[in-house]
C-alpha cells in the first residue's frame, strides 16, 4: 500500500498559499505566470481583466523559443547521459558502491515505463521550464521506496496543514492514476514525494514553490517574439522585391509594363528560376539587407545571449559563439562550474533526502559526469595515464574504467622509485649549511695479487749478464761515433 491515512482533522485545515498582489501604483511586467493551472500569461492579456474575451490564450509550454529550448535540453539530455549509484564511505577513507539497497535499484529502473535516463530527461525539463519536479513515491511491505512515478507539475501544489506539517496534491500521471483508482492518495505526506525545487520567490510565506529562470528571461523572451512576430507579419506583407531593374533610357508607361511582364514570365509561377534576357539597356541590381535588418539581427542575438545568461549555459554549448576552448574537457568542467554542476547536485541532494541518506562524506546518491566525455578519448585516455603514473589509479582500475579486463599483477597502485615519503627524509643525513650534501664514495677495488718472482739458474745468470754487456758497449760506439 501507499502512503498512509491521514486524519480528517487535518485534511480538513490544509489550506492553499495566498497570492501576493503588487503594492499600490506599482506595475508588475509581463509575462505572468499562472501557478494554479499553470501557463503564462502574456503581457499584453495581462493588461486587461477580460483577456480570454478579448482573444488572448494561456501559453503552455514557454520552449517555443529556439533558444530556451536549447537550454532547456541542455541541462535536461546532459543530466540523463549522467548515471548515478549510492554511495557510502568506508573506514579508511574511501568509498563503496552499494548495489543491493532500494535506492540503488530505484536508480537502474524506476517504475515499469520508464528508464532512468528517460526519468531525468522529463524530471530536469520540468525543472527548469516550471521550477519544480514532482514524484510520487511508492512503497513496498518494508516501507521502503519501490517506484518513482513523475508528476506533471502543473496539475501539483503544496500544502500546509494547522501544525505545520507538509503535504501534497498530486497529479497528471495518468498511468498510475487509473492503476490506484480509488486508492490514489488525495494528500500525500512529504515523505513520499520527491520534490525538486529551484529558488522560491518571496511572493509565498514558504519555501515549497520554485521558480524557473524563464521569469528572469521573461522580458528578453517578449522582445525577442515582439520582434520576431513584427517581421514575420513584415515579410508576410511586403511587396519589396529582390532586384531591381535599371536603364539610361526613358521608357514609356506601355514599355515598362511590357517589360515587367516579360520579367515576369521568366522568373515566377513555372517558369520560376529561368534565365530572363534583358534588352533595351536594362541591368538588374540586387537588394541588399537594410541597416535596419542588420540591427535587428543584433538585438535578436543579444536576447538570445541574455536567456543563456540567465540559464548559465556557456554560449559555445549552444552554438552561438563564444571563446575557444583548448578541450572538450575544459568546455565540460567550465559548465560543471557553473550551471550544471548545481543542477546534479541538487537533483542528487533532493534524492539523499527522501532516501533518508546521511549526505555526504557518509552515504549520498552521485551522478557521474564521465559520461560527458565519452567522445573525448584523447583526453580521457591522457588522464588516466597521469592517474596511473601518479599512484592514484592502479593499473586494474584504469583499465576497468574503460570496459577492460584485468591483468595479472595489476591490482597495486605504483610510482616511481625515486618518488619517497615524507617520513624517510629524515634518514638522509644532513650537511653543513651552504653546501650540498655529498655521499661518500665508495672504496676502490683492491689490487690483483702479483705472482712471485722466479729465482733464475746460474747459466741463466752469465747469459744475462754478457747480454746487458753487448748493449753497453753498442751504446757506448754509437756515443762516440
Amino acid at each position: 500500500m501507499i502512503g498512509e491515512v491521514l486524519l480528517p482533522s487535518a485534511i480538513k485545515h490544509l489550506s492553499t498559499p495566498p497570492i501576493v498582489k503588487a503594492a499600490e501604483g506599482e506595475v508588475r511586467a509581463g509575462p505572468y505566470k499562472l501557478p494554479v493551472t499553470g501557463g503564462w500569461l502574456s503581457a499584453e492579456a495581462g493588461a486587461s481583466t477580460n483577456w480570454w474575451q478579448l482573444g488572448y490564450n494561456v501559453e503552455f509550454g514557454p520552449s517555443r523559443s529556439a533558444i530556451v529550448e536549447a537550454c532547456v535540453s541542455a541541462y535536461s539530455q546532459t543530466t540523463a547521459m549522467c548515471p548515478g549509484d549510492h554511495w557510502l564511505a568506508t573506514d579508511k577513507g574511501g568509498r563503496k558502491r552499494v548495489t543491493t539497497s532500494s535506492l540503488s535499484r530505484v536508480l537502474r529502473e524506476p517504475n515499469d515505463y520508464q528508464s532512468m535516463s528517460d526519468f531525468l530527461l522529463n524530471s530536469t525539463r520540468h525543472l527548469y521550464l516550471d521550477g519544480n519536479a514532482y514524484a510520487l513515491c511508492l512503497r513496498n511491505d518494508r516501507y521502503e521506496i519501490d517506484e518513482l512515478h513523475l508528476m506533471d507539475p502543473r496539475m501539483c501544489w503544496p500544502q500546509i496543514a494547522t501544525d505545520g506539517s507538509i503535504f501534497y496534491q498530486l497529479g497528471g500521471n495518468y498511468i498510475i492514476e487509473n492503476r490506484l483508482r480509488d486508492e490514489f492518495p488525495q494528500y500525500v505526506p512529504a515523505r513520499n514525494v520527491l520534490h525538486i525545487r529551484l529558488h522560491t520567490d518571496m511572493q509565498w510565506y514558504y519555501p515549497l514553490v520554485g521558480v524557473s529562470p524563464i521569469v528572469s528571461a521573461g522580458a528578453d523572451m517578449a522582445a525577442a517574439d515582439a520582434l520576431k512576430a513584427q517581421q514575420f507579419s513584415f515579410y508576410m506583407n511586403q511587396a519589396r522585391p529582390s532586384f531591381v531593374l535599371s536603364t539610361d533610357l526613358l521608357l514609356k508607361k506601355d514599355q515598362v509594363d511590357a517589360l515587367r511582364a516579360r520579367w515576369d514570365d521568366q522568373t515566377k509561377g513555372l517558369n520560376q528560376g529561368g534565365t530572363p534576357i534583358l534588352t533595351g539597356g536594362l541591368k538588374p541590381h540586387p537588394i541588399q539587407v537594410s541597416a535596419r535588418d542588420a540591427q535587428l539581427a543584433e538585438v535578436l542575438k543579444m536576447t538570445n545571449e541574455d536567456i543563456a545568461m540567465a540559464f548559465r549555459v556557456p554560449l559555445a554549448l549552444l552554438g552561438i559563439g563564444s571563446a575557444p576552448h583548448s578541450s572538450t574537457e575544459a568546455l565540460m568542467q567550465e559548465w560543471i562550474a557553473t550551471g550544471l554542476g548545481f543542477c546534479l547536485n541538487h537533483i542528487e541532494e533532493a534524492f539523499d533526502r527522501v532516501f533518508n541518506l546521511w549526505g555526504q562524506p557518509d552515504e549520498y546518491v552521485e551522478f557521474s559526469t564521465d559520461a560527458l566525455l565519452r567522445s573525448a578519448f584523447k583526453d580521457r585516455i591522457a588522464g588516466l595515464k597521469d592517474g596511473v603514473i601518479g599512484g592514484i589509479y592502479s593499473p586494474n582500475e584504469a583499465r576497468n574504467m574503460e570496459g577492460l579486463d584485468d591483468v595479472p599483477f595489476g591490482d597495486e597502485p605504483r610510482v616511481q622509485q625515486q618518488v619517497v615519503p615524507l617520513s624517510a627524509a629524515s634518514a638522509i643525513p644532513a650537511g653543513p649549511p651552504g653546501k650540498p650534501i655529498i655521499p661518500p664514495s665508495p672504496p676502490a677495488p683492491a689490487a690483483p695479487p702479483q705472482p712471485a718472482p722466479r729465482s733464475l739458474s746460474d747459466a741463466q745468470t752469465v747469459i744475462a749478464k754478457s747480454l746487458l754487456a753487448r748493449a753497453r758497449r753498442a751504446e757506448r760506439r754509437r756515443l762516440t761515433t
